[in-house]
């Protein structure tokens, strides 16, 4: 059964969809508001902080994937050029440094205007995109700031995807 067919109801507030969605997954999740929910999610490489706000002004679901990261000051040079090289291979979603905060970033914003709805689907397809963007790159940004390797050459050993079987 496909997520959306749990759903009878197409007037789901698109947190509330969230919400099941991290209760079917076992997600700990913290809902702050009508509008908004926090919750991990367990990687290989780490657990990631997912938030998803959604804005009814500019009707936006928008996704904000976080972990920790403290480079030092002479790394950051590096790991711009790197987040640099990494959003040219996105295609959805981007990554950022919250140098003040001292988190890796990846957003992502849903646009749902005319009163669209998101379907479960959609948004478990969104927070699965984000924890993979995460754990593809999350390699090269130790390798970068930690490991002294240069943004080209860290690069080369971000997981790519695999297609088949071994």
């Amino acid at each position: 059964m496909a997520l959306s067919e749990s759903f009878i109801s197409d007037e789901l507030h698109p947190i509330d969809i969230v919400e099941t969605l991290a209760e079917h997954h076992a997600w700990d999740f913290d809902r702050i508001g009508d509008d908004q929910i926090a919750m991990a999610v367990e990687g290989q490489w780490r657990t990631y902080s997912i938030t998803l706000a959604w804005s009814a002004y500019d009707e936006t679901l928008r996704l904000v994937c976080t972990f920790e990261m403290e480079p030092p000051a002479e790394a950051l040079p590096g790991l711009y050029e790197l987040l640099n090289h990494v959003n040219d291979q996105c295609w959805a979603g981007a990554f950022t440094y919250w140098a003040e905060h001292q988190l890796m970033v990846y957003r992502y914003g849903l646009l749902l205007t005319g009163e669209q709805m998101a379907s479960a689907d959609q948004i478990s397809t969104l927070i699965s995109a984000a924890v993979l963007s995460a754990e593809r790159y999350y390699p090269a940004f130790q390798l970068n700031v930690y490991g002294g390797k240069s943004p080209r050459a860290a690069l080369e050993v971000a997981i790519a995807e695999a297609y088949g079987r071994a």
